[in-house]
């Protein structure tokens, strides 16, 4: 029976953080897509499209801080640090969308997981199963069968400058890593709402006063349209469901099953390139997108059981401390 009960949690939990990892993956290439439409209409504005982003956080957590009156969990200035370092991320990565395709950019981000793992490591003292390892192996497996794919059938969305793009990419992979770990960490250690309250207030601010140093210009010019407004409110509302749900998966997967969850993204990605810009994929494509989720589901449940192991040993020494409390209480008993 209890064996019976820890596989019906393990099926749930892994069920459950799979929706929410798909959620966010498909939000994100919702964003880029978006942001892949703003840049070919020459609207460069990655500052000011992150700063929709953080105030629509501001906006829906603020006020539940307010309602609670209580006291931050976490001092001001870490979440700073924390929205400053999110904000340049998010900056250099869609700033890439200038120079490469979009195809690349999602391809590229998969670089974030094996940051995390190295920065979870140190910092947060996570330490993976060799079933991880295999589970996240296969999900770059299937991420390199895209990439095979690619260069059998090229990619004729490509950008100006592919190589500088590319950098840019992988240079902002690390800044999400350093972002992902530290949400990883506030959303398992101290409170959901209070995390997404103060990323979107200080990331207002960061983003705002790098807008007056460098984006103001790009603002000036931009000739509004419906069409602009839309793409804008689409990368909006895309990018806040996906910060909303994203602390969520960090809380029950952590963050590599996070990035590897989003690395599907790529396969949303390729199916907006059929329908919108009417372009054919590669068989490989498919088989990318299987061996991916085959990869998540192997690291996930690897992940789930561990969680519920470490739950049973904390739960055993709760029991065992109360059966020596116990022990001890009637020792004192018989001896008066």
């Amino acid at each position: 029976m209890i064996e019976w009960r820890i596989s019906k949690n393990v099926l749930f939990r892994v069920i459950f953080v799979l929706i929410l990892g798909q959620i966010a993956s498909i939000n994100l290439s919702l964003l880029s897509f978006t942001s892949s439409l703003l840049s070919n209409r020459s609207i460069n504005v990655p500052l000011t499209q992150s700063l929709l982003t953080y105030t629509l956080l501001a906006l829906v957590n603020i006020p539940i801080i307010l309602f609670r009156r209580q006291k931050l969990m976490v001092p001001w200035y870490w979440y700073l640090l924390l929205a400053f370092i999110d904000v340049e991320a998010n900056y250099v990565v869609l700033k890439a969308y200038q120079y490469t395709s979009i195809t690349s950019v999602t391809l590229l981000d998969c670089w974030t997981t094996p940051w995390v793992m190295i920065l979870t490591w140190i910092f947060i003292g996570t330490r993976y199963t060799l079933g991880q390892f295999f589970g996240a192996a296969t999900c770059v497996i299937g991420l390199c069968l895209v990439l095979l794919s690619d260069s059998a059938g090229g990619d004729s969305s490509g950008g100006t400058a592919p190589l500088f793009g590319d950098a840019l990419v992988i240079a902002g992979t690390l800044g999400f890593a350093l972002s992902n770990v530290g949400e990883e960490y506030f959303a398992k250690k101290k409170d959901l709402t209070e995390l997404l309250a103060m990323l979107g207030i200080f990331g207002m601010f960061v983003s705002i006063c790098q807008i007056l140093l460098v984006e103001r210009h790009n603002l000036e010019v931009i000739k509004w349209s419906p069409e602009a407004i839309s793409l804008f409110g689409g990368f909006a509302l895309s990018s806040f469901i996906y910060y909303s749900v994203v602390p969520y998966v960090l809380k029950l997967g952590g963050s590599v099953l996070h990035n590897l969850s989003i690395l599907t993204s790529d396969v949303w990605v390729l199916i907006i390139r059929v329908f919108i810009y009417q372009q054919s994929i590669h068989w490989l494509y498919y088989l990318a997108f299987v061996v991916v989720v085959v990869g998540l589901i192997i690291y996930s449940t690897k992940n789930a059981i561990s969680a519920i192991d470490s739950e049973n040993l904390d739960n055993n020494a709760q029991y065992q401390l109360l059966d020596e409390e116990n022990e001890g209480a009637r020792n004192e008993t018989w001896t008066t």
